[in-house]
């Protein structure tokens, strides 16, 4: 593995507050044992050592304004006003999300130069529950790929061995998270931007229902925005922050965000989850990956769950054809202007262009096939529900590849036909709709990580949670295997 450049110090000396979960350092920073000033520099000064090892935090604001930011915090304390269980937290956003004064890149040099006049919804929310904006977490051009790198940043790399890819599109986010350079972050899921970061990194998050998190528009799109974490309870928290309904969305969910504040232990005595695995040969994997999967399984049976095959047949090859569709559709629809540019065209990564020729040749028919796809793909998969009460699928089909690999085209002898291929197991899922969690499953000889996707019922976080809180209990990977940075 890797040596990190300019890790200095010993491991031995970490800070024991960066360690600390994110209920952890909320409950400690209300009972004011720490300040916000303290918190905040300890997290600079870590991130200042660790982040030279894999490019994970960029367009860092100005420390001395920073400082400011979090001495008002604590007056704010000291007048016994306190904005939220992020009061005095240092925040990085992903990239592909405004943030007011900060630039916007999306991983792109068209553009690197954009400064953001205003704050995304999310964004809003946890600056109103006392989160301070540090700086943004690294994505791949435009979000594309789950490889995070671009030619304005360059590669993030994986906490866990930083010859490797970290992921995408919220690899930053993941690496950050890992190496305890933030407490807890955001991120946005399209093909596993939430769920592929977070398995490679040892890393919780939730891809949330479509409208748990609002969005404008009368469109589900397939992309979400959601919460990622260290730990289930982290994770429920931040969600608690970012969803909730909004007039200007017209598909969010009306439903009291509070209740991710709740209670997580519950009994699952009986509980029936269906392993859908490689779909029966159908997906392509790297050796090694379905046994860790499968290597979950007595963790969830020591909670009381039973984990079996999925028998069904799924239309699984009319289901990724469906998400090519949207896929086009709902990405080269942004970019077309750029494309007709010849200047512009110029600068964007190839993968990008294929999704706009691709979007350029859709018809009306196209459309109405991938409506009519996505409405049957939805009917099949939730048909499942009836014998199964969860889901379990992989969440990557490799695991952590070469950093300066652009993504794989082979796996296990097949070759991959499209740049997203590779990562098929988790686009079934997205055009569901439905309600994912990443957990950790371990590690390959290599000390590579992998994780699982924990699918559940729709608009059914509460309960998916809990579940994934109990399997926390009983395996506890992030706690008990640091990156190598850390030990």
């Amino acid at each position: 593995m890797a040596v990190a450049p300019g890790a200095g110090l010993p491991a031995s000396q970490i800070p024991d507050l960066v360690l600390l979960d994110a209920v952890e350092l909320s409950w400690l920073i209300r009972r004011r044992e720490i300040s916000c000033v303290e918190v905040l520099e300890t997290y600079l000064g870590h991130i200042d050592r660790f982040n030279p090892a894999v490019n994970a935090i960029i367009s860092r604001a100005d420390e001395a304004a920073l400082i400011d930011q979090a001495r008002q915090r604590d007056r704010e304390l000291d007048r016994g006003d306190h904005a939220g269980w992020m009061h005095g937290f240092p925040i990085a956003v992903k990239d592909l999300s405004d943030v007011c004064g900060f630039p916007t890149t999306k991983g792109s040099p068209i553009h690197a130069e954009s400064i953001a006049t205003t704050d995304e919804l999310h964004v809003r929310r946890m600056r109103a529950a006392g989160a301070i904006v540090i700086g943004k977490t690294n994505v791949p051009e435009f979000g594309l790929g789950s490889h995070t790198f671009n030619s304005v940043f360059g590669t993030t790399l994986n906490a866990y061995d930083t010859t490797r890819s970290a992921g995408g599109s919220s690899g930053g986010a993941g690496s950050a998270l890992a190496l305890r350079m933030l407490p807890v972050a955001d991120g946005s899921d399209f093909m596993g931007s939430l769920r592929n970061p977070a398995a490679w990194g040892n890393l919780v998050s939730l891809r949330p229902s479509f409208g748990r998190v609002p969005s404008e528009g009368f469109v589900s799109k397939p992309s979400v925005v959601g919460p990622m974490g260290r730990t289930v309870r982290d994770v429920a928290m931040l969600l608690s922050t970012m969803a909730g309904p909004d007039a200007g969305a017209p598909l969010s969910i009306e439903q009291d965000p509070e209740l991710f504040t709740g209670r997580l232990e519950r009994n699952f005595e009986g509980t029936r989850i269906g392993w859908i695995g490689d779909f029966d040969g159908y997906l392509a994997t790297e050796a090694g990956v379905l046994d860790q999967c499968a290597d979950s399984f007595g963790a969830f049976a020591d909670i009381g769950c039973t984990v079996e095959p999925v028998s069904q047949r799924l239309p699984i090859e009319q289901a990724w054809e469906t998400f090519l569709l949207w896929r086009s559709w709902m990405v080269g629809r942004n970019h077309v202007d750029q494309y007709a540019d010849p200047a512009a065209r110029e600068l964007l990564k190839p993968e990008l262009i294929f999704e706009i020729e691709g979007y350029q040749r859709l018809t009306a028919a196209d459309i109405s096939r991938a409506l009519d796809g996505r409405d049957e793909w939805y009917a099949a998969a939730y048909q499942l529900f009836d014998d199964y009460d969860f889901l379990l699928a992989p969440s990557a089909q490799v695991f952590p590849f070469d950093a300066d690999q652009r993504w794989p085209r082979q796996i296990d002898g097949r070759s991959m036909d499209t740049y997203h291929r590779w990562m098929e197991t988790v686009a079934p899922w997205t055009l569901s709709g439905l309600p994912i969690v990443n957990l950790p499953v371990g590690f390959n000889d290599a000390g590579l990580p992998m994780g699982v996707q924990l699918i559940g019922r729709n608009h059914a976080e509460w309960p998916l949670l809990q579940l994934a809180h109990a399997y926390e209990r009983a395996t506890d990977w992030t706690h008990r295997v640091l990156p190598p940075l850390l030990r």
